[in-house]
């Protein structure tokens, strides 16, 4: 039974001052709960769900039936930030991170500056879980890596991607040295270019780039070229990021310049 103080709390989880203020955060959806629950790097405080859901993943949510609070589908209509609401929602940890930044080891992650737009934000997660980059960066007017929309354009990689809000100059100060590499629309053409094969990969915000501060850091400006007769003013943060992504993937496997 959900208590009115239950889902009083629930609610305010959908806003950044509470998930801030509780360092929690919803995920919604039996494939990101089932997800969440089979993963270890996130704790998971509590889950809320219809009866029959919980028959039916019996296997998954036995080491969690001690959290499990069965709801109705009014219920979790009630809690739920989607239109329609699925089986079942969970309240998970927010992640303890350094000051200075997660540790790097010398590989590719992405900078993200002023990505505002939780598609792109979810989707440039499912890129770095994807090649495997050990961290994504962003700066503190992006949107919240927590916020549901986020998490449900993520597809769980937010769960296995270490996400930490820093100032540009503060993560460049605690890696000296490690090349950042810009999408600008005026740089080096990406495909011509000699690059490291490691460096951090920076993405500017949906309508007007990466900001003037952060561009005036950059070791490199790069530009994906518009192919001949292409009209594309630009391209989608999300879909930049991956170009980047992929272009770099290849280069690690040789020699750094």
């Amino acid at each position: 039974m959900l208590s009115a103080s239950q889902q009083k709390f629930l609610t305010a989880l959908q806003v950044k001052k509470y998930r801030q203020k509780y360092h929690k955060f919803t995920v919604e959806g039996s494939k990101l709960v089932l997800e969440l629950l089979a993963q270890k790097r996130i704790s998971v405080s509590a889950i809320y769900g219809l009866e029959r859901w919980q028959e039916e993943n019996a296997a998954a949510v036995a080491a969690f039936n001690s959290i499990f609070t069965p709801v109705s589908e009014a219920g979790l209509k009630k809690i739920s930030a989607l239109t329609t609401p699925n089986a079942v929602l969970a309240v998970a940890e927010m992640p303890e991170t350094p000051d200075t930044g997660l540790p790097l080891g010398g590989s590719t992650a992405f900078y993200l500056d002023g990505i505002r737009d939780p598609g792109n934000m979810g989707a440039i997660l499912r890129i770095a879980d994807w090649f495997g980059f050990p961290a994504v960066y962003c700066s503190p007017d992006c949107a919240d890596a927590y916020n549901q929309k986020v998490v449900q354009a993520s597809m769980g990689a937010v769960f296995r991607v270490p996400v930490q809000e820093i100032a540009f100059a503060d993560l460049l100060s605690a890696n000296p040295g490690w090349p950042a590499l810009g999408a600008v629309l005026d740089g080096e053409n990406l495909f011509e270019t000699e690059l490291p094969a490691e460096g951090l990969l920076v993405i500017g915000s949906e309508g007007s780039g990466i900001s003037p501060a952060v561009e005036t850091q950059l070791t490199r400006r790069l530009t994906i070229p518009r192919g001949e007769g292409g009209g594309a003013e630009s391209l989608n943060a999300s879909v930049a990021a991956g170009i980047l992504a992929a272009f770099m993937a290849g280069r690690a496997k040789k020699p750094a310049f």
